[in-house]
C-alpha cells in the first residue's frame, strides 16, 4: 500500500487524536501530512487526563515523565457548598482517581506530542479539506487553499463537529445530546484558589467548577441542564444568556462570569455523544471525538484519542489490506469506547439536581459512595479506558 517513498497518510486535525495518529504512522514508515484548520497550534483548553491503557501508549512514546511534569498541580476533587465548605471529597488515590496522576491541560498535552513528532511529518496550518475523491487505491484531497494531495489513507481527527466526517459518512452519524450546556474558560487566579478541583452545585441544576492550572491562572466551568443551543450563538449573546441563567447562583459565580467576559479562550459546548456503526470506509477512517465523542460526562476522551493513534498504526503495520487493517483497528478500539459511552443509569440526573431536596439527596448519595465501605466500588467509575487486553504489537 503506497509508493517508493512509503505510504502517505493525510491526517485532518492537529489535536491529541490527530497528533497521536501522525506520530505512530510516521514511526511505522508512513509519510504524513497533517492539515489543521487553525492558523497556528492551539494552546489552552481545560483539564484532560491520561488513564488506563493510554498510560502505556504514553510510555511507549517516551512521554510519560514529560507529561507528568506538565501536571496542572491539582491534588484532589471536592464538592463545596455556597460558603466554600467541603461537603464531599472524592477519592483521588492511585493513578486513576477523580484527580488522575497524569492531569494536564489539553493544549499542554497536545504540544508535548507535537514536540515529539519524528521528522517526516508535515503540518499545514490554516487549511481544511474541501473535497475528497475516493479511489480503490488512494484518496485525492483538495483543500480550501487549493492544495491537491494524494494519499493512501485519510485519517479524520477533526473532533465532535467534524465536517469531513459528516460529508463522507452521511447518514451514519448518530448524535446523542445529553441535554447539558458547558462553558469553559480561563480566569485570573486569586489568593483563595488552591490545589483542589472545587465543584459547587445549586438549584436549577447549575454547577460552578474551579480547577488549578500550572500557568498561574484558574480554569473555570459553568455547566447546567440545557434547553437551548448556546453553541449556535455568538460569544456575547451566549455569555449574556448564561449570566441570566446564573443570576443569584452564589459562591464564586459572579467572579467566573466577570472573568469569562475578558477571557481569551471561552468555549461553549452542548454535550453530545457521537455513535457510529463503522469508523472506516475504503481508505478513510475516523479517530478520537470525530468517531465516538464520549463527552466529559463519560470521561477518558483524551485517553481514547491517544490510544486510537497507536492502535491504528499497529493495525496498518500488521495487515497488507487496508480493509483488514481498519477492521482490526475498529475491533480493538470499539469495546474500549463502548465501555466509556455507556453512562450509568441516572448519572445525568444525579449530577444535576434541580431542587434543594435533590441537592440534599445527591450529597447523601455521594457521601455513601465515598464512604470506606463503598469507596473501592466507586473508584471503578474513574478507571476509564482500562482493559486487560494487551495493546496490539507494532510489526
Amino acid at each position: 500500500m503506497g509508493n517508493e517513498l512509503g505510504p502517505h497518510a493525510i491526517v485532518s486535525g492537529a489535536s491529541i487524536a490527530g497528533l497521536s495518529a501522525a506520530y505512530w504512522l510516521r514511526r511505522t514508515g508512513w509519510e504524513v501530512t497533517v492539515i489543521e484548520r487553525a492558523a497556528e497550534f492551539r494552546d489552552g483548553g481545560q483539564n484532560v487526563d491520561v488513564r488506563g491503557v493510554a498510560r502505556e501508549v504514553l510510555d511507549r512514546m517516551g512521554l510519560f515523565d514529560a507529561v507528568k511534569a506538565l501536571n496542572t498541580t491539582e491534588t484532589k476533587a471536592v464538592f463545596v457548598d455556597g460558603r466554600g465548605r467541603v461537603t464531599v471529597e472524592l477519592p483521588s488515590d492511585g493513578p486513576d482517581g477523580a484527580t488522575a496522576e497524569l492531569e494536564v491541560l489539553r493544549g499542554d498535552f497536545a504540544r508535548a506530542i507535537l514536540d515529539q513528532l519524528p521528522p517526516g511529518v508535515e503540518i499545514v496550518y490554516g487549511d481544511t479539506i474541501a473535497d475528497t475523491v475516493e479511489r480503490e487505491d488512494s484518496v485525492l484531497v483538495t483543500t480550501t487553499t487549493g492544495r491537491v494531495l494524494r494519499a493512501d489513507l485519510l485519517v479524520i481527527a477533526e473532533g465532535v463537529r467534524s465536517a469531513t466526517r459528516d460529508r463522507l459518512f452521511d447518514g451514519q452519524v448518530d448524535r446523542r445530546p445529553l441535554g447539558i450546556n458547558m462553558v469553559f474558560g480561563t480566569i485570573p487566579r486569586t489568593a483563595g484558589d488552591d490545589d483542589r478541583w472545587r465543584w459547587y452545585s445549586t438549584v436549577g441544576g447549575r454547577q460552578v467548577h474551579l480547577r488549578p492550572d500550572n500557568h498561574g491562572t484558574t480554569r473555570a466551568i459553568l455547566s447546567y441542564p440545557r434547553d437551548e443551543d448556546l453553541a449556535a450563538l455568538d460569544r456575547d449573546e451566549a455569555l449574556a444568556r448564561v449570566r441570566a441563567r446564573y443570576a443569584g447562583a452564589g459562591w464564586e459565580t459572579e467572579r467566573v462570569l466577570d472573568g469569562f467576559d475578558t477571557s481569551e479562550d471561552v468555549y461553549v459546548d452542548g454535550l453530545t455523544q457521537i455513535r457510529m456503526p463503522t469508523w472506516h470506509r475504503g481508505r478513510v477512517c475516523l479517530v478520537g471525538d470525530a468517531a465516538w465523542c464520549v463527552t466529559p460526562m463519560g470521561g477518558g476522551g483524551a485517553s481514547l484519542a491517544l490510544t486510537s493513534g497507536y492502535v491504528l498504526a499497529a493495525s496498518l503495520a500488521a495487515h497488507r489490506s487496508p480493509e483488514a487493517a481498519l477492521t482490526a483497528y475498529e475491533s480493538w478500539m470499539r469495546p474500549l469506547v463502548d465501555s466509556v459511552q455507556k453512562l450509568p443509569p441516572g448519572v445525568v440526573r444525579l449530577a444535576y439536581p434541580r431542587t434543594r431536596l435533590g441537592l440534599g439527596v445527591r450529597t447523601l448519595v455521594m457521601r455513601a459512595l465515598t464512604s470506606p465501605l463503598l469507596a473501592p466500588v466507586t473508584a471503578r467509575f474513574t478507571r476509564v479506558a482500562d482493559t486487560h487486553r494487551p495493546l496490539p504489537p507494532l510489526a
